[in-house]
């Protein structure tokens, strides 16, 4: 196993390194980059408090500066040696700073990662408590018409696109046309910190009822299913039926035995269900109900073409995704002691 795992952090170097060369490479393609969007809106401010004839003079003004621009952004230097200056602070986890923001990508990361975290990690948690109770009792009472509804239910969900649902919920919920219950915007209040403990807790999940609803709400069709035609497919198998004749209770032949063999799929997909909750599907809830996420700040950075940020954040998220993948292949052992890593890394 120490073996596997000295492999798979090896393999993480090359990995990173062709994510960030690829996305570097398309980066020097893409038309319209930062200089060109600063000496764009010099001219266009220039055009618009001046008339049409500062037209010639803003550009000018902006040949003038343009070696300067450069210079500031970097641009100055070749392709390759901002390349190989990249990877080097990047090996030093040095994320560099931001052409728009002018503050550290590290700092606009961690100011943003508590909204992430509240949206990711809750709707995470809340779409696999929900779902594989859900699963589990569908398998149970397979074809009958609990099965039916349920099913139906988390297909009209799924079917529902989340920031139409949001919409929704804006004009219903919080105070565009009908009722005023929940808040608008932000993840907590402005008197937040004037709180008591538990008025703090209710205040933070107050202000996140209706993000959530909308990222889980489609999210509970995949496991939900999953979970169901994977105890489905244990349940008829020939050791179940040898747990039955032996006289043992439905309960534990269904938590002692089923359980674990249907839990592969489930962990398999773990990686993925936990960086998207994180980082995909969050733009337009973000922006929605005014919350400053990750999501946002990548979206954010990709008009604006900051690469710094683009880059950063793209580096941090692949590393964390590669991490969490190596740790759902850790659980695999935990799952099914079947799995012996010693002939994976042979």
């Amino acid at each position: 196993m120490i073996a596997y795992l000295i492999k798979r952090l090896l393999l993480l170097i090359p990995t990173l390194l062709g994510v960030l060369t690829v996305t570097f490479v398309v980066i020097q393609f893409v038309p319209g980059g930062p200089v060109e969007q600063v000496m764009a809106e010099a001219r266009a401010s220039q055009k618009g408090g001046d008339g049409g004839g500062s037209y010639k003079a803003g550009r000018d003004v902006s040949k003038k500066q343009i070696e300067e621009l450069k210079k500031l952004y970097g641009f100055d230097k070749p392709a390759h040696v901002r390349y190989f200056e990249m990877l080097g602070n990047f090996a030093r986890f040095d994320l560099g700073r931001s052409f728009m923001q002018n503050k550290d990508v590290w700092t606009l990361i961690k100011d943003k990662l508590p909204v992430s975290i509240s949206l990711g990690l809750w709707s995470f948690l809340i779409s696999y408590l929900i779902s594989i109770p859900m699963g589990v009792s569908k398998a149970v009472r397979d074809g009958s018409a609990y099965d039916s509804a349920t099913t139906l239910l988390v297909l009209v969900g799924f079917a529902i696109p989340g920031f139409v649902l949001g919409v929704l919920l804006i004009v219903l919920f919080a105070g565009g046309t009908f009722w005023d219950v929940f808040p608008l915007r932000g993840l907590t209040s402005d008197n937040w910190a004037d709180l008591s403990w538990g008025g703090k807790v209710k205040d933070y999940f107050w202000h996140l009822a209706m993000p959530l609803t909308c990222l889980t709400i489609g999210s509970f069709a995949t496991i939900t299913l999953l979970t169901k035609n994977t105890f489905v497919e244990e349940i008829r198998k020939q050791y179940v039926l040898v747990a039955r004749a032996k006289g043992l209770s439905q309960d534990r032949v269904l938590y002692k035995h089923i359980f674990r063999n249907a839990l592969i799929p489930l962990v398999t997909g773990l990686p993925a269900a936990f960086i998207g909750a994180f980082f995909a599907g969050s733009v337009l809830i973000e922006t929605l109900f005014s919350l400053d996420g990750l999501g946002l700040l990548g979206y954010q950075a990709v008009i604006r073409r900051d690469y710094p940020v683009v880059l950063g954040s793209l580096y941090v998220f692949t590393l964390l995704g590669l991490v969490v993948k190596l740790v759902a292949d850790m659980l695999y052992v935990v799952v099914d002691p079947r799995v012996q890593f010693e002939a994976v890394s042979r």
